[in-house]
């Protein structure tokens, strides 16, 4: 019987803030827009770009939306160009907590809004990207809280949905896990509140990599 853990990226395994704020401010100010308030553009992450962009300007066109995408998309490739990866670290624990779920037989796993590439440098950079079996991003799939990504998760690591867990810090990870038919577990570290978490409908929302680690070695 395989067990699978499926991590969200931005906001659960990597504190990724700084480069996200600083991409959308600039993709904003490159179309002639203000942009939108740090709190605002942090709400957004882990929906695929498009929706993104949707979600912080509703009131705009869908070509509005498309380049300010792609201006994003550029944007967060000049500061990866500008070797800015190390403003985005590993949260506290992930590391060692990647190293003991694999140690005691979990099958791991991604599921994010990043590009292909984008999830692919990052791993990399931390000298993870041999940790998972799976990884699923935007590129492939319709946007979070579509369960599409973590189906095609499933099916790659060979787990039933009774066998898996999705953990992530936002909404959109929890409502994706229930969707799938999957256990959800927040993470109050990342982008959402804890109380949102749990009205999607948390199993549980942790506080520490330790304290998820518990839940999921004691599930073993």
């Amino acid at each position: 019987m395989t067990r699978l853990a499926v991590f969200d990226c931005d906001g659960t395994l990597v504190d990724s803030q700084a480069n996200i704020v600083r991409a959308m401010g600039d993709c904003f100010v490159r179309v002639g827009l203000t942009p939108p308030p740090e709190q605002a553009t942090r709400r957004v992450v882990g929906l695929s770009l498009v929706e993104a962009m949707q979600a912080l300007l509703p009131d705009a066109d869908a070509a509005l939306h498309a380049s300010l995408a792609g201006e994003y998309r550029d944007a967060f490739h000049r500061l990866r160009a500008e070797a800015r990866l190390d403003a985005e670290p590993l949260y506290p624990g992930v590391r060692e907590g990647l190293d003991r779920l694999r140690d005691a037989g979990w099958a791991l796993g991604v599921a994010t809004g990043k590009s292909d590439r984008g999830l692919a440098l990052l791993l990399d950079h931390h000298g993870i990207t041999g940790h998972f079996v799976t990884l699923q991003t935007a590129d492939r799939h319709p946007s979070k809280p579509h369960p599409a990504m973590l189906r095609a998760a499933l099916a790659e690591g060979g787990a039933r949905p009774a066998q898996a867990v999705m953990i992530g810090d936002t909404v959109f990870d929890i409502v994706m896990g229930g969707r799938a038919g999957v256990r959800a577990i927040g993470v109050d570290w990342g982008y959402h509140d804890t109380h949102e978490l749990h009205d999607a409908g948390a199993l549980a929302v942790v506080t520490t990599m330790d304290e998820l680690l518990d839940l999921l070695l004691e599930d073993a």
